[in-house]
């Protein structure tokens, strides 16, 4: 699991396609003394996990589903991508659960520059939204931000000068794509009220088979 805050800008140093996909090689400098093989890594919001470490970088192996539904595939050489570790029990958590499953892709639709901060409006999934609240928290290329407003499929967001400058998104422009995961918290109370009903059923069912036990039938 990881908290969106991310700890170091690493740089796609090469690029192996494999008979599962892709290998990449990806470089950074803050992180890659702290890596182990089998840790768990978050490369623009995708958990990966690091098989090999080198010196001043680390390989990680994206199957074919990974590249589907992340925008990972449009990656070339020298592309920028936020980093982040998976997080400890000592980890100060702030800025909210992830657990690095992009649900989609979602495109910068407009950008607005207001001296060192920015609003940026993304275009994503309408499957999403129903995740999507004001004021509260999504994933954007792994990065843990607040939504401003949502109009339709749309959600603003505001960068503050800290995330611009140590993020992937001081080079994102209109149309470039980005990778969203929204709330946990959303999916697990959907998946609650959906399946009320069953439960109710099913205590039906156990108290109707108590009965039966009680006149010794089966």
């Amino acid at each position: 699991m990881f908290t969106g805050i991310i700890e170091d800008i690493g740089v796609i140093k090469d690029i192996v396609n494999t008979k599962d996909g892709k290998r990449f090689v990806i470089e950074c400098t803050e992180i890659n003394n702290d890596i182990c093989v089998g840790d768990s890594i978050a490369v623009n919001g995708v958990c990966l996990t690091a098989c090999k470490i080198n010196n001043n970088s680390f390989q990680v192996d994206l199957v074919e589903e990974t590249l589907n539904k992340s925008n990972l595939d449009e990656l070339v050489k020298k592309s920028i991508v936020n980093l982040e570790r998976s997080l400890t029990l000592s980890t100060r958590i702030g800025g909210h659960i992830l657990q690095g499953h992009v649900e989609c892709v979602g495109t910068i639709i407009d950008k607005s520059i207001k001296k060192d901060s920015q609003l940026i409006k993304i275009s994503i999934d309408p499957k999403t939204m129903k995740y999507c609240i004001p004021k509260g928290s999504i994933a954007i290329d792994g990065i843990s931000l607040t939504i401003v407003s949502i109009n339709k499929n749309i959600v603003s967001i505001a960068l503050i000068p800290h995330t611009i400058k140590n993020t992937n998104l001081k080079i994102k422009d209109v149309g470039d794509s980005v990778n969203i995961e929204t709330d946990i918290l959303g999916k697990y109370i959907e998946r609650l009220i959906t399946h009320h009903a069953s439960f109710d059923n099913l205590d039906e069912l156990l108290f109707d088979k108590m009965k039966y036990w009680e006149l010794g039938e089966t």
